[in-house]
């Protein structure tokens, strides 16, 4: 059963490789996979929400999200699974960035695009937050453009992404006495 999913998993990297790869969508995906390194473009979105006002509680949520993102994906699951990258594992896979020092999942770039994605989607005007899950989707699917993730990494990404935005909603409700300190706002007592 394993085995079937692996394969299966490949001929997609493979299929995409061998019919998708071109030197137009190299030019665009391969700096947008990039941007995310380290989740710099994630968290330069969130100190953009955290510097205005009006968009600070947003932005509290995004980290909020982010940071259990991150802990969850890279400090836990991907130590866990300790699941070898496909270039190292697929024949004829030519990886377009270059090797990532951890292990496969989930995919840590999907996980922190859909962790800020879906705070956006759920807590902005819809315009923003379609956008926003389009470029997490992007973001998603570039990773297996260039060879570094088997795609139920990307999904596992996109799992854990909703699963940490979801939480960082229910645990930090826009009256909580936190939100509004961090966000500026006066605590009065009831």
């Amino acid at each position: 059963m394993i085995e079937s999913l692996l394969n299966f998993e490949g001929s997609i990297l493979l299929f995409l490789q061998d019919n998708v790869r071109n030197p137009i969508l190299d030019a665009i995906l391969i700096p947008f996979t990039l941007s995310n390194n380290a989740g710099i473009s994630c968290i330069l979105l969130v100190l953009i929400f955290l510097y205005f006002k009006k968009l600070r509680k947003v932005g509290i949520l995004m980290l909020a999200s982010l940071v259990l993102e991150f802990i969850i994906a890279n400090l836990v699951l991907k130590n866990l699974t300790a699941r070898i990258r496909p270039y190292e594992v697929i024949q004829g896979l030519a990886l377009l960035v270059g090797r990532a020092p951890d292990f496969s999942f989930p995919s840590g770039h999907t996980g922190s695009a859909f962790a800020v994605a879906v705070v956006i989607f759920l807590k902005m005007p819809k315009k923003y937050g379609i956008l926003a899950i389009a470029l997490a989707s992007l973001m998603g699917f570039s990773r297996l453009y260039v060879g570094i993730h088997y795609p139920s990494d990307v999904i596992g990404g996109v799992l854990l992404g909703i699963i940490t935005s979801l939480t960082a909603i229910k645990c930090l409700p826009d009256s909580s006495p936190i939100m509004k300190r961090f966000a500026g706002e006066s605590i009065e007592a009831a």
